[in-house]
């Protein structure tokens, strides 16, 4: 692919009709945007899809850059003036955009909250930037971006959008401003909102998720053309391209269908009942069905690892969260069969749990057992026993939550199986091709509010800011 020439303002147009200045401006935006994707196929060829996804479309109540998923959307007057000033910024520009969709924050917002998710995709969008080490997109690192950065990879993190969630809720309200200024890039304002009902072009998504899932396969065969540096951006989109589920939609899936006791108001019908009674006195034609299909969980098993490499931390949040859909009762029958098993490269405890009873008193007296190697065998050899015991007469399937550190079977059960990942620290790389694997949306899992700052939190925010504003 040849590079293109540079926009000549100058150069005549030849039309039938003669153009306004806002026609004319739209259409050397176009060219404009044209010569800057042309530059980054050049420089970055494993985003030859990702840069021809987006349709330009000017408007003008959009700051430089903006987009929904579909369409790039571009202030002409804008884009032109930075074009003759800083093109270089231009480039950065476009490519922080694309990124926001190749590891679709677009999507990813739920029930965070917006100004602080927006900032946590800029710091990670950002970060990837300058780790690419390109001449092209560079700018210099300022000791306030070089502090963000080490303080989100802390601990061997990836420097994602959601770890920068949870790292900027527990920053001063000053902090996050001046961090908001300096990560400042794009318009976020055509993102997809939560429960909006109306999405625009919802295949959008989808469409990203397989572009980012082919830059993953090309940045594995061709590590070296995404720069020395680039190690972030393939881990960052191998992030992004790992299946992330809430914990209650996922368990949807080990869902039956079955008849229980319980009115069914929505198959009766009003009318049919009252013409009765005027009718004939006392004497219905209809009367509300005394029980009704419900799709719910009604066996399962589900294994925790309490293995020495397992935070007991997110052990505890998983369970406080299976706790509260265990007690929901439109998400398991009253009567059900349900499994707590705890294991290392052993099983430590089966936990029995039939009632809603059974469960609050399991929850109340619950202990940790384990703390040695991992092994994922022992339990479903264990769970295999109980099917054929009969102590399972219809297990919709098995739930491992481990940070995928340990052995796995060899062979596949004969039920579904799934291992839930929770966190920023896991090995998915040895879970078998049966075996579903899914990262759960750890801030699904954290305390409602975050916890008030230390003192010495507190006063290392104070020197944060005060880094910020003499910078």
């Amino acid at each position: 692919m040849a590079r293109r020439a540079p926009v000549d303002f100058n150069a005549p147009f030849q039309s039938a009709r003669p153009e306004t200045h806002e026609q004319w401006q739209a259409r050397m935006g176009r060219e404009v945007l044209a010569v800057l994707r042309s530059g980054l196929y050049l420089e970055f060829r494993f985003l030859d899809q990702a840069l021809g996804a987006l349709d330009p479309v000017p408007d003008e109540r959009c700051g430089v850059l903006a987009t929904d998923g579909v369409h790039l959307y571009y202030q002409p007057s804008a884009l032109l003036r930075l074009y003759r000033q800083n093109p270089k910024y231009l480039s950065r520009l476009y490519l922080h955009t694309i990124f926001h969709c190749v590891f679709r924050h677009l999507w990813m917002q739920g029930s965070r909250d917006p100004a602080l998710w927006h900032l946590a995709c800029d710091i990670a969008v950002e970060n990837v930037i300058d780790g690419l080490g390109r001449k092209s997109v560079a700018r210099p690192l300022t000791y306030v971006r070089r502090r963000a950065y080490e303080a989100l990879t802390a601990g061997g993190h990836v420097a994602a959008a959601a770890p920068a969630y949870r790292w900027l809720r527990g920053l001063t309200p000053g902090v996050q401003k001046q961090l908001e200024r300096e990560f400042y890039a794009d318009d976020h304002r055509l993102w997809p909102k939560p429960g909006q009902p109306e999405q625009p072009m919802p295949q959008a998504q989808a469409a990203w998720q397989k572009i980012g899932r082919r830059m993953e396969a090309e940045l594995e065969l061709h590590a070296k053309e995404a720069g020395a540096e680039g190690g972030s951006l393939a881990e960052a989109v191998k992030a992004a391209n790992r299946s992330r589920s809430s914990y209650r939609d996922f368990l949807r899936r080990f869902c039956v269908l079955r008849e229980e006791p319980r009115l069914d108001p929505d198959t009766f019908d009003l009318n049919f009942y009252t013409y009765g009674l005027s009718v004939y006195g006392n004497m219905p034609l209809i009367e509300p069905l005394e029980t009704r299909e419900s799709k719910k969980i009604e066996e399962i098993a589900l294994v925790i690892d309490t293995s020495y490499s397992t935070s007991g931390a997110l052990v505890r949040s998983f369970l406080s969260e299976t706790y509260a859909l265990l007690k929901q009762r439109e998400s398991f029958f009253r009567r059900m069969n349900l499994h707590i098993i705890q294991a290392d490269n052993k099983v430590q405890r089966d936990h029995p749990v039939a009632t809603e009873e059974e469960l609050i008193e399991l929850m109340d007296h619950f202990e940790l057992a384990g703390g040695g190697g991992t092994d994922f065998r022992p339990a479903f050899d264990y769970v295999t026993r109980l099917c054929e015991e009969k102590k399972f007469q219809n297990l919709r399937g098995l739930l491992y939550f481990t940070d995928g550190m340990g052995t796995y079977p060899a062979r596949r059960p004969p039920y579904d199986a799934a291992f839930l990942f929770l966190g920023d620290k896991f090995d998915d790389a040895g879970v078998p091709p049966w075996a579903m694997k899914v990262v759960l949306d750890e801030d699904e899992f954290a305390p409602a509010a975050p916890a008030a700052p230390s003192p010495a939190a507190l006063d290392e925010d104070e020197d944060l800011y005060r880094d910020l504003n003499n910078s």
